[in-house]
């Protein structure tokens, strides 16, 4: 093969529709944009106009709030820990943290800002996790099997969770 036969693959470029060029081409006159009008114009954007009626995104009102600073923390219970350990995807020997749940497979999604563990299923050997924020419940049931939780997120911070 040469360079002066490389080509492209068939149907890969679409030759693109020519305009205003004749009655016989089927795209003659007005080009498929209807009769003249603001519509048949170039740089035309109409989105929520109503012809001068005040549009309704204007006529309701506006509730609530969104708070652009808040934490969300991806929620893992106990059960998938057990379940990724069993599996081979989580060492139980080593520490436990959110990138290796991460690597896991247990938490996905980039906007994050860190791991909840929660205590729903139940471990069944000594663990060591270090986590963002760890509901009570979870703690108690890490701890009774010889385990241990560290949480680095303050106690204030962490009451949302991604679902």
């Amino acid at each position: 093969m040469k360079l002066n036969e490389l080509r492209d693959n068939a149907g890969s470029r679409l030759k693109s529709k020519r305009l205003g060029r004749g009655i016989g081409s089927g795209k003659g006159k007005t080009s498929g944009k209807g009769v003249k009008g603001q519509k048949a114009r170039e740089g035309v954007a109409l989105n929520g106009f109503e012809g001068g009626q005040l549009p309704i995104y204007r006529r309701l009102p506006k509730r609530g709030f969104v708070n652009i600073f808040r934490k969300v923390y991806a929620p893992v219970n106990l059960g998938a820990l057990e379940a990724a350990i069993g599996a081979g995807r989580l060492d139980a020997g080593q520490p436990i943290t959110e990138e290796s749940l991460r690597a896991a497979g247990l938490v996905r999604g980039g906007k994050v800002s860190g791991v909840r563990l929660l205590a729903n299923g139940e471990v069944t050997r000594p663990l060591t996790i270090t986590v963002s924020g760890a509901s009570a419940a979870a703690i108690e049931a890490v701890q009774k099997v010889g385990g241990s939780v560290t949480t680095t997120v303050a106690k204030a911070e962490q009451p949302e969770q991604a679902g």
